[in-house]
């Protein structure tokens, strides 16, 4: 791990998109987003105003405590509050824990965009150079296709052996199942590399 502390309040910028940390404003399009049913296919239950807020609380915590987390994505001229993107620690056990987390939620009118992809691609830089993290996970239930192919997309490998039960959920819930993807800095390094 890198010793050195990260900047506190990073700024991450792609082509198109910008992972900035969370103001109050974002609250409101972030209730919208955890309540969408389509949003939300691929988790228990779309989220109540107040269990958004919640979260809100949660990743300002995980900011707190870390230095980083899952950045607002703005798009600029598009939409100043897309979803988020980012980097968070695992909370709970499994065998591929303690680890640190790649994941996405954004509104369902930006998807196809590949805008989820340029902006994870800018948090995975920040957590292998500037954290200097030695891997990144990312999972996601089976049918989650569309999340699936952005962790392709970033190189991500996945080994069905790997495949877990989500602890948090109960017995025979229908998302318990989820894959998991992995990315090494080692080998992250080596595809940046020019060719």
């Amino acid at each position: 791990m890198n010793n050195n502390p990260p900047p506190e309040h990073p700024l991450l910028r792609g082509e198109r998109v910008l992972l900035r940390r969370w103001r109050a404003g974002d609250r409101e399009p972030f209730a919208a987003i955890n309540a969408d049913p389509v949003a939300m296919r691929h988790f228990p239950a779309p989220l109540s105003t107040a269990d958004s807020d919640a979260l809100a609380d949660r990743i300002q915590s995980h900011f707190d405590q870390h230095g980083f987390g899952p950045w607002a994505l703005d798009i600029p001229g598009v939409a100043e509050f897309a979803g988020f993107v980012g980097l968070l620690r695992v909370s709970f056990e499994a065998h591929f824990t303690p680890a640190v987390e790649i994941g996405w939620r954004l509104a369902p009118a930006l998807w196809g965009q590949g805008y989820a992809g340029e902006a994870a691609a800018c948090a995975l830089r920040y957590g292998f150079l500037a954290l200097g993290l030695p891997e990144i996970v990312s999972f996601t239930v089976p049918a989650n296709q569309r999340s699936l192919a952005v962790m392709q997309r970033l190189g991500m490998h996945y080994d069905i052996r790997e495949d877990f039960l989500h602890p948090r959920l109960p017995p025979e819930h229908p998302l318990r199942l989820h894959r998991l993807y992995r990315i090494g800095r080692e080998e992250w390094l080596e595809r940046q590399a020019p060719r």
